[in-house]
């Protein structure tokens, strides 16, 4: 194993588990610019990380549709039909984690996630239960990455060296985050890629 690279900090959506609203709401808006014109300006991303930042469903969901009454059962889906942006894990990456917990590293993640949501995540995908030893969850902390404190929480929590983890973020802003704090960062495309980075620190074999 490396000398300097002992430990392993996941995230966990779109690197274990993929998620994407396109999935569910190219059945319910077929026309891609009507699609992409409700996924900018009503569920957006902005109003979907105020759920990450720890708003409830329940007053997202309603807020949202007090504003646009018209688009009230396409918000509601957003919500109730969440899982079906959920299709299932990244190819390969369950695998790596699999060997690496078998190889004894320890594993933690932060996650830009709300806390029902991840709730129902982990009843789903029972690997986010059993492989790390702490989970940051920004719905908990009321903050999100990249936000520096988000990474500071995890390494204080857990007494962690930053300059000894490996981060793993599909996200270029929540990587640059990590390695402004000390952290070594794996910006994640696939799990070929992050394979190959692991046997190179000596925490996978070859």
């Amino acid at each position: 194993m490396s000398d300097l690279i002992t430990t392993v900090v996941f995230d966990i959506g779109n690197v274990l588990i993929e998620w994407d609203p396109e999935y569910l709401y190219r059945q319910l808006i077929p026309d891609p610019l009507e699609r992409k014109t409700f996924l900018e300006t009503i569920c957006s991303a902005k109003w979907n990380e105020q759920q990450d930042l720890g708003r409830s469903w329940s007053e997202a969901v309603e807020t949202l549709s007090r504003q646009h009454p018209d688009k009230a059962e396409l918000i509601t889906a957003y919500d109730r039909r969440w899982h079906e942006m959920v299709p299932g894990e990244i190819p390969g990456t369950s695998n790596i984690l699999a060997q690496l917990r078998e190889r004894a590293v320890p594993l933690y993640a932060i996650t830009n996630f709300s806390t029902e949501k991840f709730s129902e995540a982990r009843t789903r995908f029972p690997f986010l239960k059993t492989s790390f030893l702490d989970v940051v969850v920004s719905g908990e902390e009321k903050l999100i990455k990249p936000d520096p404190r988000i990474y500071e929480i995890l390494l204080k929590r857990n007494r962690l060296d930053a300059q000894r983890c490996l981060f793993i973020d599909d996200s270029r802003p929540n990587v640059d985050a990590a390695r402004k704090i000390g952290m070594r960062a794996h910006h994640f495309k696939g799990a070929d890629g992050l394979r190959s980075e692991l046997i190179g620190l000596g925490l996978l074999a070859g």
